[in-house]
């Protein structure tokens, strides 16, 4: 079904997320009544993409996603070019840890997953208030690969049993950086991945079950890279039931998978979805240069009243506005 809505083309592309959106250059200063229609389709279709964005550089990168709300900083340090002037975009590119460390360090942890489908993630979900959003573009792209998919955890709660929704609505769940990774302290570069994270550690405890604070639907906030365990259960228990609820949050039928070009940006809500990269970028051996800024999140809520806790690290904060309105 394609809808349209004033300059605005909406344009389903799978059966349970995504939709391209037509007819808008994010790179000018949209008016308050476009915002509200892009917000409105990224509620209903949890992930957006958007082709033919050259315009769209830091600057601009910044000004349209804090439309949508405060932006953090960066996740991780980086440094030079313009990366010093606008604390708010991250590089997402092999060579950015390789330049600093020596070792693509991403690469080296992906080799350490316990099973194939691990790497499916929502952003920062060990953190207390992962972020509520994201805004990714394409820089540098390989002459093939390195697509991403996305999956609709609403749709994925949906499927599920009456009695097994009613049963996960009062679970919580400890999300933890390396919770699919078998890590040793024995490996060298395990262990310099390991202090590297672990310098600021986040651990966090999230509802199983999140309520979208928008539009009060539920999602299995089930992060399959990082929640190491459901409280209350024992740990063969609980490996058993992460085990179900991480092959129905990676259904094909949830998810839509997205061809990158130069210029192509996503924008996913982060609070009812999760993501992976394809991973065969490795296999052409071509640089993939991304930028990404992120949107300032709350602490989730679960059906039965629970509020997100912090075990350790600190709570995300945006940047200061003298930075923002740059």
């Amino acid at each position: 079904m394609t809808t349209a809505t004033h300059s605005l083309t909406v344009s389903r592309v799978a059966g349970h997320i995504g939709a391209a959106v037509s007819g808008v250059d994010l790179a000018q200063d949209l008016p308050e009544s476009t915002i509200a229609e892009i917000r409105a389709a990224l509620l209903e279709h949890k992930v957006l993409f958007f082709r033919g964005q050259e315009g769209l550089d830091h600057a601009r990168q910044v000004v349209f996603g804090s439309r949508f709300g405060e932006l953090t900083g960066r996740a991780r340090p980086q440094s030079g070019g313009a990366l010093d002037e606008f604390p708010q975009i991250l590089t997402i590119s092999p060579q950015i840890d390789i330049d600093a460390y020596g070792v693509d360090y991403e690469k080296h942890y992906r080799s350490r997953l316990h099973h194939g489908i691990g790497a499916w993630h929502g952003d920062m979900t060990h953190t207390v208030n992962p972020p509520a959003g994201a805004v990714l573009r394409a820089d540098t792209l390989p002459s093939r690969g390195g697509d991403t998919q996305w999956t609709n955890l609403e749709a994925a709660y949906a499927g599920l049993p009456a009695d097994l929704q009613g049963f996960l609505d009062g679970l919580r769940a400890e999300h933890t950086f390396f919770a699919a990774y078998d890590m040793s302290p024995y490996d060298e570069v395990d262990k310099q991945v390991m202090d590297r994270v672990n310098a600021s550690p986040q651990v966090a405890v999230h509802p199983v079950v999140r309520v979208h604070p928008e539009t009060g639907r539920k999602a299995l906030f089930v992060s399959p890279a990082r929640v190491r365990r459901i409280l209350w259960l024992s740990p063969m228990e609980s490996r058993h039931l992460l085990e179900l609820l991480t092959r129905e949050v990676t259904r094909p039928e949830y998810t839509v998978r997205f061809t990158w070009e130069p210029g192509s940006v996503a924008f996913w809500d982060n609070r009812c979805t999760a993501h992976i990269g394809v991973g065969d970028v490795d296999a052409v051996g071509e640089p993939r240069v991304m930028y990404r800024v992120t949107l300032l999140g709350d602490r989730p809520v679960g059906p039965d009243g629970f509020v997100s806790t912090k075990t350790d690290g600190q709570e995300q904060t945006a940047c200061p506005a003298s930075v923002q309105d740059r």
